[in-house]
Order: structure tokens, then sequence, then C-alpha cells
């Protein structure tokens, strides 16, 4: 596989790909996660990595296929970022509990002016949790960088997962042979 140019700095998306023996080089560039409020749902992480794979081809000049990929957590209508301190952080892990909620990956891969861009969608559902559990979670594990204040890979995914329907590396931020799929086909295209 020829190698591609991934716009993001995620570990979580560096490891994914890694495991799936795809060849990669990082770029990340810093573009705003806003979006229009009245777009839908599904189409807000698909619009962010756009945004994020036009900087990063604007700044390298490439000819590589450039990877961008933005996660969201959805609970009912509103959609979940990352938190900005402790308590954000607490308040959106005790919402999640007991219900389920949407993850949300949106995937773009461009190559000069050629695009293919789709988006992957997993129902997740935890356990409850203690306040306790969700505080020694968010104290020890720091989720700042993460949508909806977790990772499902750590600790809190854990013990406190009930249920995944989907793509389970989707939740971790990339649905990974929805990819591999893809990068066959645009290359092919």
């Amino acid at each position: 596989m020829t190698p591609i140019l991934l716009a993001s700095g995620s570990p979580r998306r560096k490891q994914l790909l890694e495991w799936a023996e795809i060849p990669f080089r990082v770029h990340v560039s810093n573009v705003a996660e806003d979006f229009p409020p009245e777009l839908p749902v599904e189409e807000v992480p698909v619009f962010i990595a756009r945004k994020k794979a036009i900087a990063v081809q604007s700044e390298t000049a490439t000819d590589e296929i450039v990877l961008a990929a933005d996660t969201i957590v959805v609970l009912g209508e509103h959609i979940l970022g990352k938190p900005v301190h402790r308590e954000e952080a607490i308040s959106m892990l005790l919402a999640l509990q007991g219900v389920r909620h949407e993850v949300i990956t949106g995937v773009v891969l461009r190559q000069h002016e050629k695009e293919l861009a789709f988006y992957d969608r997993t129902q997740v559902e935890f356990h409850p949790l203690t306040e306790a559990a969700i505080e020694y979670y968010v104290d020890q594990y720091q989720p700042y960088d993460k949508a909806g204040a977790y990772a499902i890979q750590e600790w809190i995914g854990v013990v406190g997962i009930r249920s995944v329907i989907g793509d389970f590396y989707n939740v971790m931020g990339l649905p990974v042979s929805r990819v591999v799929g893809a990068l066959k086909d645009f290359s092919h295209s």
C-alpha cells in the first residue's frame, strides 16, 4: 500500500494504522474545530475532518493521500466535545451513565482535488458508575483531549462499558476496516 499522510496527532489513530499495517507519516495542522450550527450531527465530524485535510494539503503541497478524521460523542441531540476542565469531564461522564449514546467518526481522504468522505456510527452504553469512580478516572487519566471525556480502551471502558453496537475501533477514533477498504477504492479510482 502507498504511504499516506495522517492529518492527526492522535496516538490512538496512529496505533490503529500501525495495527492495520498501513504505512503513514504524520502532519498535524492546528485547525479550529468549529462548524456551522445548522449541520446535521453526522456531518459535523466530516466537516471538521475536511478542514484538517485541506489545511494539511495546503501546508505540505503533498502528492500523498491525506487521511483526516474527527470523532464526536452525541447524547440525544447534543454533541459532547472535549472537556475543558475536570468539572466538565465529570459532568459529561455522569450524563453518559446508563444511557446509550453515539460515537460518530468522520473520515476524509484527499489527494489533490479528489476526495472521498464518509462517517461511521457506533452506539455505546455505560453501566451506571459511581461519581467516585468517575472522579477517579478523570483524575488518573485526564481525558481532556477526548470527545465525551473518555477513551474506550482505558480503565473506564474496560470496567464501565455495558455494550458496543458497531465498530469498536470507531470509538477509539478510526473505523479502520472501513478506512482500509476506502483507501483501496480511492487508490484505484
